[in-house]
């Protein structure tokens, strides 16, 4: 184990140095690493590691999600307004739908089994896209507009809308029937979470101003505070709906609205931790792709994807209708909303060990998505954003 995690940290750091230098993210370099390393491949990872892969994943999308709370702040949010509500759902339902009409072309499966596909395909990676958003905010890009902000926020909640639909297609896959009931859990599991993480903060903030403590003893029990929330989120499963992930969040957000100059110290703490959290997250995700698959997928998964992913922009645009955003603000905005990756690692053989006929070719999709997109929306932001944003002057 610990041979494989020197192994892993070495060649991430190597890899994604190079794909730097290439002008590339460097992100690319470490999912490049996991594949390589993974088990469909030179299997150099320790099973140790990879049982507790998703543990390690979800702990490493905390950080940056905590992180990304401590600079998230409502005012902007107020600011933007409907677009941010409209982006949490609208894109992810235009991409799910046009996979529904479309992969049944392409594929012999059923519309059911296309819908299930649509949303394995349609959630957004908030693992790619709020470190680049955090990289903007700090250095003053679209902050006039909010546009960071928007992403943010809007790609945490897609996430939840889509998994919500993917386990009611799911139900409907192994016999049961649609339950639309299931659609309220989406606004409640935002509202709980969002009180949840309100409330911790809360909590949180009255402690540190009883208790005189170092901000790196704060960052632990803030760390540990949000762990909690995350795994709230499943024991509560069963009986109530609740994003612990948003709630991350929300309480990175309290501490923000309660103290400006404790959230950017310790923001500035998460950033650190973050160096290496980001390198276990994108070599796990690595790690989980099969390119066996990817290879076996032919022009038609990638046909596919291709008209989900404009469709997917066209939705992004339909959101943006009547904001004060201009055309390359707007476009900046599709191309920030194309990655996939973490979910899409997490569910995408869910389908296939649940045993639907269709289960093969999903997470075959589902990978090639991930090859192609993770890469294409990066190299996107990092291309566009100083030629499409406003600079206006970095905070300090």
């Amino acid at each position: 184990m610990l041979f494989s995690l020197a192994i892993i940290l070495l060649c991430a750091i190597i890899l994604s140095g190079i794909a730097q230098k290439l002008k590339l993210p460097g992100l690319l370099g470490m999912l490049l690493t996991g594949i390589i390393m993974g088990p469909y491949a030179l299997d150099l990872i320790a099973p140790e590691i990879l049982n507790i892969s998703a543990d390690l994943r979800s702990m490493a999308l905390i950080v940056i999600l905590t992180r990304a709370g401590l600079a998230l702040n409502i005012e902007d949010l107020k600011k933007v307004g409907r677009p941010a509500v409209l982006m949490c759902f609208i894109p992810a339902t235009v991409e799910i739908a046009a996979t529904t009409i479309f992969a049944p072309m392409f594929f012999p499966i059923t519309y059911l089994e296309a819908a299930i596909m649509g949303t394995v395909l349609g959630a957004v990676s908030p693992a790619v896209i709020v470190p680049k958003m955090l990289k903007l905010m700090e250095n003053g890009y679209g902050r006039a507009q909010s546009i960071p902000q928007l992403i943010m926020a809007g790609a945490s909640v897609d996430d939840i809308y889509v998994i919500v639909l993917f386990t009611s297609f799911m139900g409907m896959g192994s016999g049961d029937s649609f339950d639309a009931v299931s659609l309220i859990q989406i606004p409640v599991a935002i509202v709980a979470g969002l009180l949840a993480g309100i409330l911790a903060g809360l909590i949180l903030m009255v402690m540190f101003k009883r208790i005189h403590m170092r901000d790196t003893v704060k960052i632990l029990i803030i760390l540990s505070a949000a762990l909690l929330l995350v795994t709230l989120e499943s024991v509560l499963k069963e009986y109530f709906p609740l994003s612990g992930l948003l709630a991350v969040m929300a309480l990175g957000g309290t501490i923000l609205k309660r103290s400006d100059r404790l959230a950017k110290r310790l923001s500035v703490k998460f950033s650190k931790i973050w160096v290496g959290a980001e390198i276990l997250l994108f070599v796990l995700v690595g790690a989980t792709v099969d390119i066996s698959y990817g290879a076996d997928a032919g022009g038609y998964a990638l046909l596919l994807i291709l008209i989900a992913l404009l469709c997917r922009l066209g939705g992004v645009f339909l959101c943006l209708i009547k904001t004060r955003l201009n055309i390359k603000e707007r476009l900046f905005c599709a191309i920030a909303y194309l990655p996939k990756a973490t979910v899409q690692a997490a569910i995408g053989g869910l389908p296939l060990a649940a045993g639907i006929a269709a289960g093969k070719t999903i997470l075959t999709v589902a990978v090639v998505a991930i090859l192609i997109t993770a890469p294409l929306g990066a190299v996107g932001i990092d291309a566009t954003y100083k030629r499409y944003l406003a600079k206006c002057k970095a905070e300090h």
